[in-house]
């Protein structure tokens, strides 16, 4: 588990939001989720300017807010959190990071990078079995990568590309919302159900072909106005999804199948934008078999701009009256052979998954299967009376 020694100089450069589960006072005011502003080493308690995290990016004033509660006194150390957030000894009451969004709605955005959409043509075409894949990335990578990592999607130029790859036998619905006009946009989880950091994700344990999916998550309000961004865990069973793209459902959500965290960077004079299309993510993955894999990606990879993918997401058509977060999609889908040869990466239980990057910090992450991870079981009904009960409401 990394520490606070792990951050980098550009991580403590921000100002983040988050939730935490904060254990109660010696006055007797009960505990639960709670909003936090994170400066440093320094965590602060910000519940009573705004009980969520949605309803505080929806006020106008959330900035004045913000500094209001960095005026306050500490409640606690970062590194104390990242510590207790880990320690899976502890009792469930006890201090930790959740995952630091709750009613906004969780949407994903998929086959945004051209090496990972032409894993999703592989295992397409491989029917999600890994050993038919090994022969056809072979063959289907030499064919297609020099040409669609290069393609604007949408363009003239991927319309005739898509003309030439019919007439060739080539054409994919992969391939038509990785270069298409349209990308494709789904619900990853529902609301109050992603994972934060030091929890456990969870892998269906019918799956046998499975990959973590590391991205940046675009943060905004129901006005689509993008106010941060932070990193996400897009658990991704390959085996499904490959012998069906209407098991994308089984594919994608499943209990503790969505991870995010640790927490929102917002955006300020030093970080905007321009900073996100630059962010170069890192995926570690350490097993309990002594297998690790250390890999990273850049966003100046992807195929299209943030801002396309958040009008993709929002518009006339779609409404998000609580806000919404955004996977902006991968570069990643592991083909280094874990056991035997050819068959390439997958999970297994006990796995340590780190998704980091400088200026957002680290996501980190075991692996269990979904029906032995932790049960969903605080939903919106719990979130609301436990507020209510604190006097938050």
């Amino acid at each position: 588990m990394p520490d606070i020694n792990y951050y980098s100089d550009s991580f403590f450069g921000g100002i983040f939001l988050g939730r935490a589960w904060l254990p109660g006072n010696n006055e007797g005011a009960g505990g639960g989720p709670s909003l936090i502003v994170v400066s440093g080493d320094q965590v602060f308690d910000g519940t009573l300017n705004g009980p969520t995290c949605s309803a505080f990016l929806e006020r106008s004033d959330f900035r004045d807010r913000l500094s209001a509660v960095l005026a306050t006194r500490p409640t606690a150390s970062f590194q104390d959190l990242l510590a207790a957030s880990f320690d899976r000894s502890s009792h469930p009451s006890r201090m930790r990071l959740l995952a630091p969004v709750d009613f906004q709605c969780i949407k994903a955005a998929g086959v945004t990078f051209a090496a990972s959409m032409l894993e999703r043509v592989i295992e397409e075409r491989a029917a999600g079995d890994p050993k038919e894949a090994r022969k056809i990335r072979q063959s289907i990578s030499h064919r297609l990568g020099k040409d669609i990592s290069k393609i604007t999607p949408g363009s003239a130029e991927a319309e005739e590309l898509k003309r030439i790859l019919i007439a060739e036998n080539l054409w994919s619905q992969y391939l038509e919302v990785g270069i298409g006009p349209y990308a494709e946009i789904f619900t990853k989880a529902p609301i109050m159900s992603a994972v934060g950091y030091g929890e456990e994700v969870g892998i269906h344990p019918e799956s046998k072909w499975n990959n973590p999916e590391p991205e940046v998550v675009l943060v905004a309000n129901s006005r689509s106005e993008i106010l941060g961004v932070t990193l996400g865990n897009d658990v991704n069973l390959r085996d499904f999804e490959g012998r069906s793209a209407l098991l994308l459902g089984k594919a994608k959500d499943n209990n503790a199948s969505c991870a995010i965290g640790p927490l929102i960077r917002l955006f300020d004079d030093t970080f905007g934008l321009e900073q996100v299309r630059q962010i170069e993510v890192r995926l570690e993955i350490e097993g309990e078999d002594g297998f690790s894999l250390s890999e990273k990606s850049s966003m100046r990879e992807i195929s299209r701009d943030v801002l396309d993918l958040i009008e993709h997401a929002a518009g006339v058509a779609h409404q998000y009256p609580d806000g919404f977060v955004l996977f902006t999609g991968t570069l990643f889908s592991p083909t280094k052979d874990r056991a035997e040869k050819g068959l390439g990466f997958t999970h297994r239980v006990g796995d340590l998954v780190t998704i980091s990057s400088a200026e957002l910090g680290s996501l980190v992450n075991r692996v269990n299967t979904s029906d032995k991870a932790a049960p969903w079981t605080f939903g919106v009904n719990a979130l609301i009376e436990n507020l209510r009960m604190r006097a938050l409401l």
